[in-house]
């Protein structure tokens, strides 16, 4: 049975991955060191789908721990390299060690232990925060990455050390650029979690700018597909951008939520904040011809579903 590491697994996407290749039928070996960055309580929840799997196991600890990670790594044939320090509004200051820390350091360490091993595919979770207030838009892959925040820039650089272990040591690395991945189990701190919550507690939701900023959404499905189709290409050392196939504003997605929760939203708009871009948009036109992929989840059918799991 064909075995494969996912980090970060009872994160949003990790345990959504996870549990698709566990009901495809794959040996799979999940880790997760459940970071401070929020509740614990909710990566457990995420975990729940899990449990009682027989081809399912789970590891609670840090990547940068080489000698508790190498027993692990035994027989992975593929590893989907989740787990990371997210946030770009908190990785300013003194928080940028965590980042270090938890992006770019856990990167390395855990292809430093792969580098000499016959593993088929390493995909790693990149972001669209590594281009930062990119000038054109659709953004194509050959635009050059100007990260306007801390974290795309640990994110750039965990690309930057993927990409030197394919040239250097053959590691068959796959970066997988997401824009804004949404759908149930979204993290707390995504706006469109925030927004739902405000709906349905009564409470004000924030917003940074005038709502007008937009932005390329992903469901998560389709996000998971990527993976899987990046798990099956023949392509290495190459950046894919993984959008939703079209972008929107904050002010038309909180028409829609206030629709589909039958309230009205209380909306207090603030000064944008640090390392905050105005627009992103994917060309995602390498990712179709190379991968195969499509996205398939309208924004509206996306956010039903978010809805209906943040009532439950």
């Amino acid at each position: 049975m064909t075995k494969i590491l996912v980090t970060g697994a009872a994160g949003f996407i990790g345990s959504h991955l996870a549990e698709k290749l566990v009901a495809m039928g794959y040996d799979v070996v999940g880790v997760d060191c459940f970071t401070d960055y929020y509740s614990g309580t909710i990566k457990t929840r995420n975990l729940e789908p899990l449990k009682g799997k027989n081809n399912f196991r789970f590891s609670e600890r840090k990547i940068q721990d080489a000698e508790k990670l190498r027993g692990l790594l035994n027989g992975i044939e593929y590893v989907f390299h989740l787990a990371a320090q997210p946030g770009v509004r908190a990785s300013w200051g003194r928080n940028f060690e965590v980042y270090v820390e938890n992006n770019i350091t856990a990167t390395q360490v855990l292809l430093e232990e792969l580098k000499d091993s016959p593993v088929k595919k390493f995909i790693f979770a990149s972001s669209s925060s590594v281009y930062g207030d990119a000038e054109k838009l659709p953004t194509h892959e050959d635009t050059p990455p100007q990260p306007v925040s801390p974290y795309g820039v640990t994110k750039l650089a965990s690309e930057h050390l993927c990409a030197s272990y394919w040239k250097n040591y053959g590691v068959p690395v796959v970066m997988l650029r997401y824009f804004t991945v949404y759908g149930p189990r979204q993290r707390p701190d995504m706006a469109f979690s925030r927004i739902i919550n405000a709906a349905i507690s009564g409470e004000t939701f924030q917003v940074y700018g005038d709502g007008n900023q937009t932005r390329d959404f992903t469901y998560i499905d389709d996000a998971v597909n990527a993976n899987l189709l990046a798990m099956e290409t023949d392509a290495a050392g190459e950046a894919f951008n993984i959008g939703g196939g079209a972008r929107i504003s904050l002010n038309e997605i909180i028409k829609i939520l206030e629709n589909l929760t039958s309230k009205k939203i209380h909306i207090e708009y603030r000064d944008v904040q640090r390392g905050d871009v105005k627009h992103t948009c994917a060309d995602i036109s390498k990712a179709e011809t190379i991968l195969k992929y499509s996205p398939s989840v309208k924004i509206e059918d996306g956010l039903k579903n978010q809805v209906e799991y943040c009532k439950k």
